[in-house]
């Protein structure tokens, strides 16, 4: 036998498990790891869709919560399973931030995993305090720019995703500013409500948007691409600051090793959840709206976003608290 002829019989051997893999799976409960608390915005979308899921594929879908480590704890452990689709995780934006700041969080995002889909996307909103003399992004800019000191902005901690995306907008923006750091997104809204810093780029919590409509704070625009339905008649940052877009993203994602066949079946099934108007309404409250890829798609987005995120890191020296 030629050594052609033997690729071609090893290729097909391995095409052949792949589908065989695919057809026999799953053959047992799912487990989909959310790398953080019980309660929190992860644990409650997958909950939205468990048991539509397990319908889908034919098995029951368990949740598990492994938190610690800012969801190193909870990636380890995934990326050591077994990769045959039996064992998931649901990682959003922090997936990426953790190993960028430290070396010991024991996992690569984008060498020990294999991205199935993107679920969701939840915007970030900016928000000022009432003491601050603008009512749109523009005039808020040419404010902050006035400032002989800089402004004060608050963060949920220098290595939250809001920490790092403001100082990204204030620097495309052309604006000097100080971080506050304060312990969780609670803490950051009732600060500016306090007037203790002047600006918060934060995602659209209920607590939040009430303390906008109660005339407390003040909500300036949105960072989609495109106006969006999730905060009625806000307009996008973009629109004064161009190409500032920032979105926090959660997905499913399995160990590296996963055969094709199974991810994309598990894919076409999210697909399906994802696209009906049940989920949607459910997410809406949430600030959350649905947003799937191909697997192709997500790992590039993580690659993309992975780079960027590095970049800022880098620019503006942030560290692990």
């Amino acid at each position: 036998m030629t050594r052609k002829a033997q690729a071609m019989l090893a290729t097909l051997a391995l095409f052949a498990v792949g589908t065989v893999a695919a057809q026999d799976f799953p053959n047992r409960p799912i487990t989909i790891v959310i790398p953080y608390p019980a309660g929190g915005t992860s644990d409650g979308q997958v909950r939205m869709f468990q048991e539509k899921l397990g319908k889908l594929l034919g098995q029951a879908v368990v949740v598990e919560n492994k938190p610690g480590a800012s969801g190193a704890i909870g990636a380890q452990y995934v990326a050591r399973s077994k990769p045959d689709g039996h064992t998931l995780m649901y990682p959003n934006t922090g997936f990426l931030i953790t190993p960028l700041l430290s070396d010991k969080s024991g996992y690569d995002p984008l060498k020990d995993f294999k991205p199935i889909t993107q679920t969701t996307s939840v915007p970030m909103v900016l928000v000022t305090s009432k003491t601050v003399p603008a009512n749109n992004i523009a005039e808020f800019v040419q404010y902050a720019r006035k400032q002989p000191g800089g402004i004060s902005y608050a963060s949920a901690g220098t290595t939250s995703f809001g920490h790092i995306e403001s100082a990204r907008f204030l620097q495309m923006a052309g604006v000097k500013a100080e971080a506050i750091p304060y312990k969780g997104e609670a803490n950051t809204t009732m600060a500016l409500r306090a007037g203790d810093v002047q600006m918060l780029l934060t995602s659209p919590s209920s607590t939040m948007l009430g303390q906008v409509q109660q005339g407390n704070i003040k909500l300036l625009g949105v960072s989609t691409a495109k106006p969006t339905s999730l905060i009625p008649g806000a307009p996008t940052i973009a629109s004064t600051v161009p190409g500032f877009t920032s979105n926090i993203w959660f997905g499913l994602v399995a160990p590296a090793g996963t055969p094709d066949d199974v991810v994309n079946k598990i894919q076409a099934a999210m697909k399906k959840i994802m696209d009906e108007d049940e989920i949607r309404t459910k997410l809406q409250p949430t600030g959350a709206l649905p947003q799937t890829s191909t697997p192709t798609e997500f790992a590039k987005m993580l690659k993309e976003e992975s780079a960027q995120l590095r970049e800022v890191i880098t620019k503006f020296n942030i560290k692990a608290e």
